[in-house]
């Protein structure tokens, strides 16, 4: 009897590993992700693990990683402490792959699979003869004169509280997907703080999506002027653009289609991206453009950085992410991020309006 339970848990352990295998390498077409999952199996699991995860404002994330941890730990701990010397070492390091293959394909289930549907650039009309130096300089003053003449009233208006769904930029979300004719309607997620937040602070991360149970997670240095791109960006990834320059490109349209307050977020953040990709000679007479008011929100992101960030825990953290989108099939890793600006200047929305319409 009890060599045949130790048969099947073996059995089970292989299965999980073959299965966890098999989803990392399987070559599934884009075309029949995003048919089946990102547009059919997705949309429904995202809005019942979503609306379960909102009953708290304690991330479940958090949860899971205290357990998690735990469990493993105590286990190790009976198994350093049984006889047997390296068969408790054995132990340990089989568990420990079993674990990381059943957290794998939960990831996988839940939300990884979006990394693997037809990215934005290539699902819709994109002219990359319109993405040019001279057409970012364009999109680069534009946003300058949007940011001078929002500041006032954005500011003046405010931003809801650190842990509110705001229904006018979820509002703004449920537009843009609907105008790109891609993603899915979502259940917004409540802006969480998490027990990571030490690492994101130190490390310039602004927010996270959970990928088991579908949370916000937002760094509690975000500065409040950045806070509704931040929150749109994570709620584009709920909206299943997982790569992080679509999830930039619908999180920036999402505060296009919001307030004043969001649109002057999403402004801010677009034209620190254009001046990063032009270069700062070529930004910097734009930039001599800027009001007092952007003026002094942009320096303080700066200085929010300058203030929080450890270059030493920033290059790993980012070298450990670049390492993780390639994983999953992001081949551009964190330069994805930087990808909006192609995607505003160069993409064409189904209606035939460009993304972005310059003067």
């Amino acid at each position: 009897m009890e060599s045949a339970g130790l048969a099947r848990g073996l059995k089970w352990r292989v299965f999980v590993l073959f299965a966890a295998a098999a989803s990392a390498l399987s070559p599934v077409p884009p075309g029949f992700i995003d048919r089946y999952y990102s547009a059919g199996i997705y949309p429904p699991l995202q809005r019942f693990l979503t609306t379960a995860s909102n009953v708290t404002s304690i991330p479940a994330l958090d949860l899971l990683i205290v357990v998690t941890a735990g469990v493993f730990l105590v286990s190790a701990w009976r198994d350093v402490r049984s006889p047997g010397g390296w068969q408790g070492v054995m132990r340990i390091a089989r568990r420990g792959l079993v674990i990381s293959a059943v957290v794998y394909l939960a990831f996988i289930v839940t939300w990884g699979l979006n990394y693997r549907r037809v990215p934005v650039v290539d699902a819709l009309r994109f002219e990359k003869e319109r993405v040019t130096t001279d057409s970012a300089k364009q999109a680069a003053a534009m946003a300058v004169e949007r940011v001078n003449a929002l500041h006032d009233a954005a500011h003046t208006a405010g931003w809801p509280s650190d842990d509110a769904i705001d229904p006018n930029l979820a509002d703004g979300l449920r537009r843009a997907v609907l105008d790109l004719g891609r993603g899915a309607p979502i259940v917004p997620a409540r802006p969480k703080k998490t027990m990571l937040d030490w690492y994101f602070r130190g490390a310039g991360v602004d927010g996270m999506t959970d990928p088991f149970f579908l949370e916000t997670l937002i760094a509690t240095d975000v500065l409040p002027f950045e806070r509704p791109f931040v929150v749109a960006h994570e709620w584009g990834h709920l909206a299943g653009f997982a790569d992080e320059g679509d999830a930039n490109f619908v999180g920036w349209l999402a505060c296009m289609r919001s307030t004043p307050s969001a649109q002057y977020s999403g402004w801010l953040f677009l034209y620190s991206q254009i001046a990063q990709s032009i270069g700062s000679r070529a930004a910097a007479p734009i930039a001599e453009n800027l009001a007092e008011g952007p003026r002094a929100d942009l320096r303080a992101i700066r200085d929010r950085i300058a203030r929080q960030v450890n270059p030493r825990v920033a290059a790993a953290g980012w070298r450990a992410y670049d390492a993780y989108l390639k994983v999953n099939r992001v081949e551009a890793g964190t330069n994805s991020y930087a990808e909006v600006v192609r995607l505003a200047l160069g993409v064409r929305l189904p209606s035939g309006e460009p993304a972005l319409a310059l003067q």
